[in-house]
């Protein structure tokens, strides 16, 4: 019988995230600091709106593109945030996650060989979906010195005639890192000068913690070039929703509409309704968890620097990188020895790209009763690491 697998898929390695909480969700007394999900509920009047569509009967597709009324709260809500104007008629599309927009958008854009930047470390999808979408997956290499900000000089160097789509993914996981509207521009005027397009993946840009974030898209020139990507499961804690959008060049949004069209039909009617209700009247919620977020960030920081390990400070999103390059083991032997000697999983920094050894993904979506539990046992494994060290 022949091989029924395709190559491409069978090449593309695992998560690496999952098979620590595969151990973990069985170890007694673990405690996981890895999955990027709010340990918040869903707020209440949101959960309520989506119960209410439910019980009005609203169970039926909605069209191809997301909810007319969610459309239009979407670009209300660009509108205020970015001062960007798009046309909730054809240059918005609700998705199944932001996820499934990463991966439309590469779909509708790229032809064979095109060659795709994605800086790393960065989110696990965006590699495989360029290789599925028979892109040439280029990697730039991000540096901890630059607070893992992509540097238009490093744009610059990787670009070749075969590069047509940048993937700017900030705020950033794994590292928390942002960028800046000065870094934004100096990067913009490569992207202009080389003719290239932008994917945006701005899914934290609620999550920023110092000044507001800005999205390239909102630059002079940039808007026609950008596939803005953002969803509702980290600053509104409605990651089981599955529900992201996309916004961009009309042009470019007939074709990922279609894709979504033949691959999905419409995001979870339920899921549209009740993002309607976050985005009308959620801001207070949004507030109120990124102050909590931000209470976690600095307790970590502070916790880090009294044992002594280095971390630079992340302002974006719920997730800090710390360094354990001092112990000269490799990230997953940490993190390996971390979870079977003190009952904590964290993950690896190779899993969001090779350029993220030495370093650990620690997600502060959690309580902060678990964080100064699971910070204890980390500083006693560092304190036991070292004086192994001195032996």
């Amino acid at each position: 019988m022949r091989n029924p697998l395709a190559h491409k898929v069978v090449d593309i390695k695992p998560s690496g995230i999952r098979k620590f909480f595969d151990i973990v969700s069985e170890m007694e007394d673990a405690i996981s600091l890895g999955v990027g999900e709010p340990d918040f509920d869903t707020p209440w009047h949101i959960r309520d709106e989506g119960i209410y569509s439910l019980e009005k009967g609203r169970t039926f597709y909605t069209s191809n593109a997301g909810l007319k009324e969610l459309k239009i709260e979407i670009c209300n809500y660009i509108k205020r945030t970015q001062g960007l104007d798009y046309c909730h008629r054809d240059e918005v599309i609700v998705t199944v996650g932001g996820s499934e927009a990463i991966d439309i958008a590469l779909r509708a854009m790229i032809n064979e060989g095109d060659e795709v930047l994605i800086p790393q470390p960065s989110y696990v999808s965006y590699e495989p979906c360029a290789i599925l979408a028979n892109a040439v997956p280029v990697i730039i290499e991000l540096k901890a010195e630059n607070e893992f900000r992509l540097t238009a000089q490093e744009l610059l160097d990787a670009v070749t005639e075969k590069t047509k789509v940048l993937i700017l993914p900030y705020p950033n996981n794994p590292t928390g890192a942002i960028m800046e509207k000065k870094d934004l521009e100096a990067i913009a005027r490569v992207i202009k000068e080389k003719d290239l397009f932008v994917i945006s993946d701005e899914i934290y840009a609620e999550l920023t913690y110092n000044g507001k974030h800005v999205s390239i898209a909102s630059l002079p020139g940039m808007r026609e070039r950008t596939i803005l990507i953002n969803g509702f499961s980290k600053a509104y804690a409605m990651t089981g929703w599955r529900l992201g959008y996309a916004c961009g060049p009309k042009a470019i949004l007939e074709q990922m509409i279609k894709i979504h069209q033949f691959a999905i039909m419409c995001a979870p009617t339920t899921s549209q309704y009740a993002a309607v209700e976050a985005l009308r009247n959620g801001d207070e919620d949004v507030r109120r968890m990124r102050e909590a977020y931000d209470q976690r960030r600095r307790y970590l920081l502070h916790t880090f620097r009294e044992m002594g390990l280095e971390c630079f400070e992340p302002f974006g999103a719920f997730y800090v990188f710390p360094s354990i390059r001092e112990f000269g083991v490799t990230s997953e032997e940490f993190a390996n020895r971390f979870l079977w000697e003190e009952k904590v999983a964290v993950v690896p920094g190779t899993a969001f790209g090779d350029c993220g050894e030495g370093f650990l993904r620690i997600s502060y979506a959690y309580s902060l009763e678990n964080l100064k539990v699971a910070i204890g046992r980390l500083k006693d494994f560092v304190e036991r690491l070292r004086r192994e060290q001195k032996k």
